[in-house]
């Protein structure tokens, strides 16, 4: 048996840190607490780093966003439960915006808790006890598995296998939610770096001077509010591997000093002229067309050939079908534990149906259905929701590279807000015309009684 995991609780309440504390040592974890924000950033700021982090969400002067945030920041990889009395479908898109692992809702069942910290801190146990065998979800920490199950997807695994003892860059690309990241996390999992820092950078989340701060660092007085020194992606990674994902979407200026990264492996940190010499493997993802974004000079075609030593193109859903059952069947045993269910069955028909469908988010499209099914738990509705998004034209991911769901007015972003109106009428006029009763509006809709009630709390309706 390995040594006990570590849990940090943050709560405002003492009797909640006790409780919590005799809940989980009984459990046989170790338990640290902390009373506030700032003592839990501040705990966290020194080594060892506790496995998970359960976060109460209301609390006095830096409440639990706020320190998630900060938190993120300081450890970028730790897993952090929140934990609120309020049960907010919005809270719980922000904390997951944020970086929050998951979310639950006080007050909750010990089986809950229970089956949530298995999920984060024993995951393949928790798989293999759902019917999940390691062969078809390669654990690779922090939530993420590798699933196998298609002759390509073989391919591409056993072409990670040779990549990973080669210490030369790689560029992953393909479709937006095909599984970049996760293949990044196996070829760090199978590289002799693997018990070192694994860290992934967002090159399209930050202007180009947060940027540039956030990989290399910078001194104190470099900019105003650096009140003190701060090490950057880097040098936190040295020994490690670095992740920078939408590689294609860094400014132009910052590719040339990456550039000089890749080929010297030393830069300066900002405001300061000695030099940090790094030893960091650097992995690269993008999700646009490379030539065109070279030929519009968006990409510099020297960093291109710097980091393409390697090229990993994973295909998309559509085009390896014969995994989507198995995908499926993964999806619904991880969420049946973290949410406390029973798994759902996949009828024929409903299984035949999501063969079908193009699935133009990838992985995170079908990652979120089966969560909105195992919820509501109507198959009707979902069929419905696989029917509307065939019948709607949705455009394949590749037609429309340069538009991802992060930006602000993109295609998604209008797409979804369009759905959302035509559902907020759909269901207002149903609930006028039955005089609000709820039943017959449910029949009127086609949908479940328990369906239409998650939409009204969803949208805020109200007599």
């Amino acid at each position: 048996m390995g040594s006990p995991a570590t849990i940090l609780v943050v709560d405002d309440e003492p009797s909640v840190l006790r409780y919590m504390r005799t809940l989980l040592e009984v459990e046989d974890y170790k338990v640290e607490t902390a009373a506030s924000g700032r003592e839990a950033l501040n705990r966290l700021e020194k080594e060892p780093v506790p496995d998970l982090v359960l976060l109460d969400l209301l609390m006095p002067e830096m409440d639990g966003l706020g320190t998630l945030v900060q938190l993120r920041r300081i450890r970028p990889g730790v897993k952090v439960i929140m934990l609120s009395c309020v049960s907010d479908p919005r809270k719980v898109v922000e904390a997951g915006r944020h970086g929050a692992t998951d979310y639950l809702t006080k007050p909750f069942q010990k089986s809950q808790l229970d089956s949530m910290l298995k999920q984060y801190l024993d995951p393949q146990s928790a798989l293999t006890e759902l019917g999940l065998g390691h062969e078809e979800a390669e654990d690779l920490g922090n939530d993420l598995f590798f699933i196998a199950a298609s002759p390509e997807m073989r391919r591409i695994r056993s072409q990670v296998a040779q990549v990973a003892n080669v210490d030369v860059p790689v560029l992953l690309l393909g479709e937006s939610g095909t599984g970049k990241e996760i293949l990044a996390r196996l070829i760090h999992k199978l590289s002799p770096r693997a018990n070192k820092t694994f860290l992934k950078v967002n090159c399209a989340a930050l202007p180009t001077e947060l940027l540039e701060s956030e990989l290399f660092g910078y001194e104190a007085g470099a900019f105003t509010g650096a009140m003190r020194p701060k090490p950057g992606k880097f040098e936190l990674c040295d020994k490690g591997t670095i992740l920078l994902d939408e590689i294609g979407e860094m400014p132009v200026g910052m590719q040339a000093k990456l550039l000089h990264v890749l080929q010297d492996q030393q830069f300066s940190r900002l405001g300061s002229r000695s030099v940090v010499r790094v030893d960091v493997r650097i992995l690269a993802a993008t999700n646009v067309d490379v030539q065109q974004a070279i030929a519009t000079k968006k990409l510099r075609q020297d960093l291109y050939y710097r980091l393409n030593a390697v090229s990993l193109l994973l295909p998309p859903l559509r085009e390896r079908r014969e995994e989507i059952p198995v995908m499926l069947r993964h999806f619904m045993a991880r969420f049946a534990a973290r949410y406390a269910r029973t798994p759902l069955p996949l009828s024929p028909r409903l299984l035949e149906a999501c063969v079908k469908h193009p699935w133009p988010g990838n992985l995170r499209e079908l990652e979120n259905f089966v969560k909105r099914f195992l919820i509501l738990g109507d198959e009707a509705l979902a069929l419905g929701e696989l029917e509307n998004r065939e019948d709607s034209g949705t455009l394949p991911a590749e037609s429309k590279p340069e538009v991802t769901a992060e930006r602000p007015g993109g295609l998604k972003s209008l797409v979804r807000s369009l759905k959302d109106e035509a559902e907020i009428q759909a269901i207002s006029r149903a609930l006028e015309q039955t005089n609000w009763n709820r039943k017959k509006a449910a029949v009127l809709l086609n949908i479940s009684y328990k369906a239409l009630l998650y939409k009204i709390r969803q949208y805020g309706l109200g007599e």
